[in-house]
């Protein structure tokens, strides 16, 4: 019966239905992205957030990416936009950047936000892309994710709060973290 579980297990996370990623212990109130009609959780206009830009080497102020579902569905792939809109996994060692190792940015797929470098990329054999540390801590923002029994830190892109995976304890030096995240939340900027 055991393995009858984990087949539906599986195929529920493979059809959207279930977003486990990777597991292990760490620390979501699940937000709901700010839809086209609500610009700010106020009613004003839109809220401002401070990212860091690779580009131009410093912080800036950047208007959050608030867009409707639909628009969200019309932007990104199936795939894409269970990920990061409705905080879904994709399949272990299925994602395009799970064994990439070209040089450049890793990108949010939703927005272009710089996320990570390919110099904080590590094999880190759980079978989705794993970094040590994001490009700033401006750029993402975690949350509490109780989702599955488990407990874990959920992380999002901060300028449209897009779901990009999860991060643990359990990575390299100097940080000690794994950001593990789900390639169809990513888009790799190539040097």
């Amino acid at each position: 019966m055991r393995g009858f579980n984990v087949f539906v297990f599986m195929m529920a996370v493979a059809l959207g239905t279930g977003s486990t990623g990777c597991s292990s212990e760490a620390g979501s109130s699940r937000a709901e992205p700010l839809s086209e009609a609500s610009p700010s959780h106020s009613g004003g206009p839109p809220a401002t957030v401070s990212i860091f830009s690779v580009e131009k080497g410093e912080l800036v102020m950047v208007k959050k990416v608030v867009k409707s579902e639909e628009e969200w569905r019309d932007q990104l792939t199936p795939l894409q936009y269970n990920v990061t809109r409705k905080k879904g996994t994709e399949l272990a060692f299925s994602g395009k950047y799970n064994f990439a190792k070209e040089p450049g940015i890793y990108q949010c797929v939703c927005c272009g936000t710089d996320l990570f470098t390919s110099d904080t990329k590590y094999d880190s054999g759980t079978g989705w892309p794993s970094f040590w540390e994001p490009i700033a801590p401006e750029n993402i923002r975690t949350e509490s994710d109780r989702a599955y029994g488990m407990v874990r830190t959920e992380v999002l892109c901060n300028r449209c709060d897009a779901h990009l995976g999860h991060v643990f304890n359990d990575g390299p030096q100097p940080t000690g973290l794994r950001y593990c995240m789900n390639s169809a939340a990513l888009n790799l900027k190539k040097e």
